[in-house]
């Protein structure tokens, strides 16, 4: 199996789990800043929770490619992709934040995907400071996440969510963010349902080859 492919499709494929629990029903506004790998992996994943009349993208370097690939908007800044957006992604590589909390409307939901490291950020202090924070795992957030560590809180794990054993989304008008670091547990899941299929569709193989 492609473990580079495994990781790029289950990221987004928990983003869009957190995003159909913690998004807006209504939700028709994408924002993305990135336009990497994970970019588009979560442009398509997402799409498939929530209903996008309008997807914008930003990025340094790559967005106006994306966008003509995916047929969507190629913006002309961060600021432009997501102000007005119900749900923004920040999947990028950079080490200091590219997205400010001045630019986010209430009920907004984030899927921050990038600055995985204890002293890199994505996100500014005021989006921290206006989101109510999900995570994939308290324990590897509070040591991976730069972003996490200077909110200082975390509301839930989206899987206790899922469980119903915490809350998701409480109003329209609050903010939420996701922040994803990746579990393997996630992969090995992810690596399961590959091995299922392929044996659904060629039942001659043999299992132990």
């Amino acid at each position: 199996m492609d473990g580079r492919l495994i990781t790029e499709v289950r990221t987004a494929a928990v983003s869009a789990v957190a995003t159909e629990r913690l998004a807006k029903p209504n939700a028709s506004v994408l924002g993305i800043i990135g336009s990497g790998v994970q970019a588009r992996s979560h442009l398509e994943a997402l799409r498939l929770v929530r209903d996008f009349g309008e997807v914008r993208v930003w990025s340094p370097n790559r967005s106006v490619e994306l966008a003509r690939e995916h047929g969507v908007h190629a913006a002309a800044s961060a600021e432009e992709a997501v102000q007005g957006a119900d749900v923004v992604v920040t999947a990028t590589t950079s080490q200091t934040p590219v997205l400010c909390g001045e630019w986010l409307s209430p009920g907004v939901h984030i899927n921050a995907v990038g600055a995985p490291r204890p002293d890199w950020r994505e996100l500014d202090d005021e989006v921290l400071r206006r989101a109510r924070v999900y995570v994939d795992s308290r324990e590897a957030a509070l040591k991976e996440s730069g972003d996490v560590i200077a909110a200082g809180r975390i509301v839930a794990e989206v899987g206790e969510v899922v469980a119903g054993t915490k809350p998701g989304r409480q109003s329209a008008e609050e903010v939420t963010l996701f922040k994803s670091l990746g579990l393997a547990v996630e992969d090995v899941a992810t690596a399961e349902l590959i091995y299922r299929e392929a044996l659904n569709e060629s039942p001659s193989i043999n299992p132990s080859s």
